[in-house]
């Protein structure tokens, strides 16, 4: 008899089978036989079931073994579906295709496409139906080029396709983002009849959403005369998955609007496009679909919900729908102690990660993150410490943030320390871990660890890597050789716009406008796109080598200009002395519609300095908490006495180191002693001494003046 381990019989197998179960008498009771083998069916005893029949002299009704296919195929049992083929091929001299094609069917189903590509070769004669099952067993089995093959063979031999060949054919397409064939295969599709087919069309839009056709797809969906819930999940995954996170929302509301109930997963990824994008208010809206339709305690749809509010910034939002109590699975866990962590709430966030019943790798690095990003070092490296106990999971991601806490403690050692397992646990590989070496040993001062580490990277690294080494390079003051490094990037791999505001940056501090002007000419040779940041760096760059016309230049090229931009021009003017034309800058910005920061603010009351405007400065300063909510930073109120000494506005000056929200620092007392000193104005001298004095008792201060008149 045949074993488990059997495979589908070969056609010799098949006829001593057919020696060896030859009837013992004519008259075999099959009706008992069958009753037997039903009993055992109903009672979920399927391999006894298959046992009876494989031991069975006598053939039986063919929907006896239609029905034993099918469950052989649900409980996927192979070893009982290569039985009921044997015993049918046995006993039925011509078994009807259907049946054969039932059997190919369930090993596809099974994963066996040996068995399925053997039995089918075995066959005689095949219909449409039979090339459909092994097409769609190689589909589903993760072969999409032999399924194709498939496909063209019974298109070359004159079989007539069905909508289930197309389906699959599409499908193979998908898998190998074929988009020639798959128009090919369009144009059949219509060619055959089988336009109007809501499954086809849906599988059209799909293929052409996976092979980042979106303009087609688009078309494609619309050409849809009733497009069902299938069709509308697949147009909104396929804008989710190319970025277009807006046509993706879009296509939702659209669906709602024409009475289309939504699929959960088609919920789920609207919220996705939801948070990646900010949404809040149609996230909101969502939200509300979601308790209308009854489809809030999905796993999968609460998890988008809480995602959404958390991106968001609404953390109060996505706390309530956490606090539900189908809501508590370690996914929705780790996104809450995530949420908490990088708003910078990382008490908050500790408490619920030390409250969690289980947790994975990830829960402890959402948490680590949390610290990191909040420039925690010492809590995050003692959590690191606790994590070292109670866990042994580990991934490239806690390096990365290990070496990232290194750099932050700018503790070389133990980042040598981490270097070590890394190498030890076979992360050295790694490229996001490597680039995390290189960065904590240039941010730690060690540019020669970081140079012989770049250069053990040789076969691995990418531009990150160069952007980092030229990172390091810029800021210990190599600057030759980080220009010097740039030019043999070429050779290797392409600049990105970091590597290019790097290298103005640098410019920009060595006030190196040839080298400066050679990076700007090479972006614009080579295609780059200046976009606002790079723009920003350049006059940043042109301001500080004191060539403002070409930083002026830069600045009214932009189309579109943020806040950041103007700063940089703003900036730019005072450095070269024209406060004037920063002032007027200031009042184009306002026309725009920009809103000033403080950085702005910094700028303006620096021009003020420059031209010697006290009053106008000390309107810009006044406004800016109660006209601009913009609350003033030390910076501004050292502008503010800068201002006010520097022109002897001895009275203005008095009042505003007096009425301060904080006390005045040394360097700020000590400016205001020198324009005392220097504008005769003893008694405000001798208050700044003796809150120097009050604050370093240690070395005292002294103070004289020429005369004691004032």
């Amino acid at each position: 008899m045949l074993h488990g381990s059997m495979n589908a019989s070969s056609a010799v197998n098949r006829l001593l089978r057919n020696k060896i179960h030859k009837p013992k008498t004519l008259q075999s009771n099959a009706e008992e036989l069958t009753n037997s083998i039903l009993a055992n069916l109903n009672s979920g005893h399927l391999r006894k079931a298959v046992s009876i029949l494989f031991n069975s002299p006598v053939p039986f009704s063919f929907s006896l073994y239609a029905h034993l296919f099918q469950l052989c195929t649900a409980r996927q049992a192979i070893v009982e579906a290569r039985k009921v083929e044997s015993h049918l091929v046995s006993f039925c001299p011509d078994p009807p295709l259907f049946l054969l094609n039932r059997a190919i069917e369930t090993y596809g189903r099974c994963g066996c496409l040996r068995d399925a590509r053997e039995l089918f070769d075995e066959m005689p004669r095949r219909d449409g139906g039979s090339w459909n099952a092994m097409i769609v067993a190689y589909t589903q089995c993760g072969c999409p080029e032999k399924a194709l093959g498939m496909f063209l063979s019974m298109n070359r031999l004159g079989v007539s396709a069905n909508e289930v060949t197309f389906a699959s054919a599409l499908g193979s397409c998908a898998a190998l983002l074929a988009i020639v064939l798959s128009r090919q295969i369009h144009g059949m599709i219509v060619k055959c009849g089988f336009s109007g087919n809501v499954i086809l069309e849906s599988s059209l839009v799909d293929v052409y959403g996976k092979c980042q056709v979106i303009s087609d797809a688009r078309k494609m969906f619309n050409e849809i005369q009733n497009p069902n819930a299938i069709s509308w999940n697949v147009i909104v995954r396929r804008y989710l998955e190319m970025g277009r996170e807006r046509e993706a929302v879009f296509m939702f509301f659209e669906m709602i609007r024409v009475n289309v109930k939504p699929l959960h997963f088609t919920v789920s990824n609207s919220l996705i496009a939801c948070s990646r994008i900010a949404a809040i208010l149609e996230g909101i809206q969502i939200h509300g679909l979601v308790i209308k339709t009854n489809i809030e305690e999905d796993e999968v749809v609460i998890s988008s919900l809480i995602h959404m509010y958390v991106k968001c910034g609404e953390l109060d939002s996505a706390c309530k729908i956490f606090d539900l109590p189908s809501s508590k699975n370690m996914i929705n866990w780790t996104c809450m102690v995530s949420g908490y962590s990088l708003n910078g709430r990382t008490q908050k966030a500790r408490e619920l990660f030390n409250e969690m019943p289980e947790r994975s790798v990830i829960s402890w690095n959402a948490m680590l993150a949390g610290y990191t990003r909040s420039f925690q070092w010492e809590e995050a490296l003692d959590f690191v410490f606790v994590m070292q106990k109670e866990s042994k999971d580990i991934d490239y991601v806690t390096l990365g943030l290990l070496l990232n806490v290194c750099a932050g403690l700018s503790d070389v050692e133990l980042g040598k320390q981490v270097h070590g397992f890394i190498y030890r646990r076979g992360f050295c590989s790694n490229l996001f871990v490597g680039n995390a070496l290189l960065d904590m040993y240039g941010k730690c001062g060690n540019v020669k660890s970081a140079r012989v580490w770049f250069y053990e990277m040789s076969h691995w690294r990418d531009r990150v890597s160069w952007n980092a080494l030229l990172t390091s390079y810029s800021r210990h003051g190599l600057s030759e050789v980080a220009m010097t490094k740039f030019w043999e990037m070429q050779g290797e791999t392409k600049a990105s716009k970091f590597t290019f505001g790097t290298l103005l940056s640098i410019c920009a501090n060595t006030f190196a406008l040839e080298p400066g002007r050679q990076i700007h000419g090479f972006m614009i040779r080579n295609g780059y796109e200046i976009d606002v940041v790079i723009r920003g760096a350049l006059v940043d760059m042109y301001s500080k080598c004191r060539y403002l016309k070409y930083a002026f230049k830069v600045f009214e090229e932009a189309t579109w200009r943020d806040v950041i931009l103007w700063n940089s021009m703003v900036l730019g003017c005072c450095h070269n002395r024209r406060g004037e034309v920063a002032l007027e800058l200031f009042g184009l910005m306002e026309k725009e519609g920009v809103e000033p920061d403080h950085i702005t603010f910094q700028g303006i009351l620096l021009a003020c300095i420059s031209e010697g405007r006290v009053e106008l400065g000390t309107q810009y300063f006044n406004s800016m908490s109660t006209r601009y909510c913009v609350i003033p930073r030390l910076e501004h109120y050292e502008c503010m006495i800068e201002l006010y000494s520097r022109y002897g506005f001895m009275d203005e000056l008095e009042d505003f180191v007096k009425t301060m929200p904080f006390d005045p620092t040394v360097p700020m007392l000590t400016r205001v002693f020198d324009a005392c000193r220097e504008h005769r104005h003893l008694k405000l001298g001798e208050w700044a001494a003796n809150k120097v004095n009050e604050t370093n008792p240690s070395v005292p201060f002294q103070f004289e003046f020429m005369d004691n008149g004032r």
